[in-house]
C-alpha cells in the first residue's frame, strides 16, 4: 500500500491505506485500458517513465533497465527514431506495464501509436481536437497546458489528466496555487521535475510525476551504463512511493 493525494469528486485527500492498483488486461488485447482505470492506475504508481533520445538503438534497453527499476508506465516520445516499434515491442514483452506514446501532436500518429500498442497518448500541446479523438479511441490523453486556463479548457474538452509544461517558476508552489481553485484538476509535471523536487510536486497536489533526464541521463545513454540507470531509477520510485513522514 502507499500513501498519496486522492481525488474523489472536488476533494483531494490523503489517502494512506489505499491498494495498489493491479491492472489486468488478459483477453482484453494489448490496448484495452479506460481512460479513468489509466488514471486510477498513474495515482497509484505515482511516477512515470518519459524517454526521449535521438539514438533509436538505445530506447529498447533504456526503457528496459526504467522498468527493471521498478517503473509500471512508461512513454516513448515519438521524437524517437522507431518510436512506434519501441511501443510494440515493449508492450507485447511486458503485458502488466502501460506503456503511452509521447509528443503526439495528430490524428495518424495517434491512431498509429494506440495500433502498435500505446495505452495512453501524450501532447506538448494542449488541443480540443485531439482530446475529442482520444475520447473517441477511448484511451487517455495528457494535453500539454502552461496555465490554469489551459487546464481548465482542457478538462471541459475531456481530457483526464493535464501535463505542466513547460515546467513554470516556483514548481511546486505554483501547482498548489493552481489546485486551490481548481481542484478537480488532475495534473503531471514533467518538464523541470528533479530528484529534488519530485516529492514536493507529489505533495502540492500533483497526481503524479514524470521523470525525463533525471531518470534517463545522457552520458549514462551514451555510455549505454544501464545498471546506473536502473539504480537512479529505484530511488526515484523511492523517493516518490514511499510514505509521507
Amino acid at each position: 500500500m502507499a500513501a498519496f493525494l486522492l481525488t474523489v469528486g472536488p476533494f483531494r485527500i490523503m489517502a494512506s491505506n489505499v491498494q495498489e492498483v493491479h491492472p489486468d488486461f488478459s483477453g482484453r488485447g494489448t490496448t484495452a485500458m479506460k481512460p479513468e482505470e489509466f488514471v486510477a492506475f498513474l495515482g497509484s504508481e505515482r511516477a512515470s517513465a518519459i524517454l526521449r533520445t535521438d539514438d533509436g538503438d538505445l530506447a529498447i534497453p533504456a526503457m528496459e533497465a526504467a522498468l527493471a527499476a521498478g517503473f509500471r508506465v512508461c512513454e516513448y516520445t515519438l521524437t524517437i527514431p522507431g518510436a512506434f516499434e519501441c511501443i510494440r515491442e515493449t508492450s507485447s514483452r511486458h503485458e502488466h506495464v502501460v506503456v503511452g506514446a509521447g509528443t503526439v501532436l495528430t490524428e495518424d500518429q495517434a491512431r498509429k501509436a494506440i495500433d502498435h500498442g500505446a495505452r495512453f497518448l501524450v501532447s506538448p500541446i494542449m488541443d480540443p481536437k485531439m482530446i475529442q479523438l482520444a475520447g473517441d479511441l477511448g484511451v487517455a490523453i495528457i494535453p500539454g497546458c502552461s496555465t490554469p486556463t489551459e487546464m481548465q479548457t482542457a478538462h471541459e474538452a475531456g481530457a483526464p489528466l493535464v501535463k505542466l509544461f513547460p515546467g513554470p517558476a516556483g514548481g511546486p508552489s505554483w501547482v498548489k496555487a493552481t489546485l486551490g481553485p481548481l481542484p478537480h484538476l488532475r495534473i503531471v509535471p514533467t518538464s523541470g521535475v528533479t530528484p529534488e523536487n519530485a516529492r514536493s510536486f507529489l505533495e502540492a497536489g500533483a497526481h503524479a510525476v514524470g521523470f525525463v533526464a533525471p531518470l534517463f541521463d545522457p552520458e549514462d545513454l551514451s555510455h549505454q551504463n544501464w545498471s546506473r540507470l536502473e539504480e537512479r531509477g529505484r530511488s526515484l520510485l523511492d523517493l516518490c512511493q514511499s510514505p509521507s513522514a
